[in-house]
């Protein structure tokens, strides 16, 4: 009994201290719960309060923390993509979007009634020379892709549908576009060219088709490089309007951006040229529908490209339908000259060139059924095997001109499904697997989008009603120059060069006093065969 009595007290104190210490607790964690809430709230006024008075930054008006270097517009730095050089509105009478075309603000490009004009302090300045015949349908997602890629100067020279007045009237409205139009003026000036006099482009002159035309793209991209130098252009590259620039490898998907990185010592970079792949036979929109490519052999091992030749070839005289040489761009410099459609030269010196790893030029040849019959209604040659080797310099541009000329609708449907259309879907994994093929969604996204906001409808609908005299007059007398046939035109051209003092000199190139010497220009040249790897 008395130890009973003796522990009694203890475990009353003990309980009692209990009771004490859960109360404590509990009226800390109410009184926590009550602070925090009002806490936070202090703290979000707070910092309302100071950013209202200018201690936060908008991110759009962020300064050079944030921004790419190269990207100054007004002595502001903005985000990639942002520039307000990019999108520079322009007076229009309406649009769907004008919520979002305010010229104080940055903004997003492909927006309704926008045109994209570069600032004259963006580096470096690009730009693309073309002779062209295309519609607009081609012309204009061929031009927008490149100025979101951040070309900013384009010379068109223009004949046929491209030098029509509806059609030369919209591409006169766009900033930065240039159009010489092939007139008798046009083609009396070049007649006088040092070129006539040169060896370099002399194995091409007075032959029909293709021959005709990459002379005259020499004689346009001569031209091209004085007002490339004239408009201050850093960058010139020679592209035609079924091909865009794929600036893979760069730190962002832009060629405006590549050519930044390139080093300074680098005269001219070369873009190994995909070919496209189509799976129908029935593609209108290229640009819109071909996603799968064949690589260049430079992108691809050795013994992939061999091993899997005959593969790939399908039974076609070579790897690519068309030539597998690739495109260039060139530094504007001194002494600047064109070897050719594909490439680039110097007068006083030997160009320090590199070859690109990642980016490309996407080539869509034989895209559509149609071009078939296109390139066979520009030629005028006979669809023999002998004749079409005056004409065309590759064996698949002959096959498919005999093919045109000769076949019924339905032999040349099935021949373009046989040669053209990749429809083995077993051998289309295969290559693929092999990295032979590949797929590039880039320029299909960036069109599409170009496309669904209006833009091209825009740039349509707001060029003006007419040219001016001079221009119609050009437009007219380009259009119609381009429906004679090639042997009627290269006559033409032999008349207009026979009134000049050299047409001597040009004619009998043997001649060592009148005749310059000078590395031969670089023609449209298939990818290696077979024979190369033995």
């Amino acid at each position: 009994m008395p130890s009973h009595h003796l522990h009694a007290p203890l475990r009353s104190s003990t309980a009692t201290s209990t009771t004490i210490s859960t109360q404590s607790f509990t009226s800390r964690l109410i009184l926590l719960l009550t602070l925090l809430p009002l806490s936070l709230a202090a703290l979000a006024f707070i910092l309302q309060w100071k950013g209202n008075s200018g201690f936060m930054m908008d991110p759009t008006t962020a300064n050079s923390r944030w921004a790419p270097q190269g990207s100054h517009i007004k002595n502001h730095e903005i985000f990639p993509g942002m520039e307000l050089s990019v999108l520079s509105p322009k007076a229009h009478k309406s649009s769907d979007c004008s919520s979002l075309g305010r010229s104080g603000a940055p903004s997003f490009p492909y927006f309704r009634d926008w045109k994209f004009d570069f600032q004259a302090n963006l580096r470096p300045k690009i730009c693309i020379t073309t002779s062209t015949s295309a519609g607009l349908d081609q012309i204009l997602p061929w031009m927008f892709y490149h100025k979101v890629m951040g070309v900013t100067t384009f010379f068109l020279f223009v004949e046929g549908n491209a030098a029509s007045p509806n059609t030369s009237k919209v591409l006169e409205s766009i900033p930065g576009v240039k159009l010489i139009y092939r007139t008798t003026e046009l083609e009396e000036q070049q007649a006088k060219s040092r070129i006539w006099n040169e060896t370099w482009l002399s194995s091409f002159f007075y032959k029909p088709c293709n021959y005709e035309l990459f002379v005259k793209q020499s004689l346009n991209m001569e031209m091209a490089i004085v007002m490339a130098r004239d408009a201050g252009m850093d960058w010139i590259l020679h592209l035609d309007t079924d091909e865009l620039i794929h600036p893979a490898g760069a730190r962002e998907y832009s060629l405006r951006q590549l050519l930044l990185d390139v080093p300074g010592n680098v005269d001219m970079v070369v873009f190994p040229n995909y070919e496209s792949s189509i799976e129908r036979d029935d593609i209108e929109d290229p640009f819109g529908e071909v996603s799968m490519f064949k690589k260049n052999y430079d992108h691809l091992p050795k013994d992939t490209y061999f091993g899997m030749y005959k593969e790939s070839t399908r039974g076609n005289p070579n790897y690519f339908l068309t030539y597998g040489n690739g495109k260039s761009a060139a530094r504007v410099q001194d002494h600047l000259r064109p070897n050719g459609a594909h490439r680039w030269h110097n007068y006083m010196k030997t160009p320090n060139e590199v070859k690109l790893e990642e980016a490309a030029v996407l080539h869509y040849t034989y895209s559509k059924f149609s071009d078939l019959t296109s390139r066979r209604d520009r030629c005028g040659c006979k669809p023999t095997k002998e004749d079409v080797k005056r004409c065309f310099m590759l064996d698949f541009d002959r096959s498919a001109f005999i093919i045109a000329s000769t076949a019924t609708e339905e032999e040349m449907r099935n021949w373009y499904r046989e040669h053209v259309v990749w429809g083995d879907k077993d051998l289309k994994l295969k290559l693929l697997r092999k990295s032979i093929l590949t797929r590039i969604y880039s320029p299909m996204a960036i069109i599409q989008g170009l496309r669904e906001s209006g833009v091209f409808s825009s740039v349509i609908q707001s060029a003006p009603t007419t040219l001016s005299r001079d221009k119609f007059l050009a437009s007219v007398d380009s259009s119609n120059s381009s429906r004679t046939v090639a042997s009627e035109s290269m006559q033409s051209r032999k008349t207009i060069k026979s009134r000049e003092n050299q047409a001597t000199a040009r004619k009998v190139l043997g001649l060592e006093t009148t005749v310059v010497s000078h590395e031969a220009a670089v023609p449209p040249l298939s990818p290696p065969g077979l024979l190369v790897e033995a």
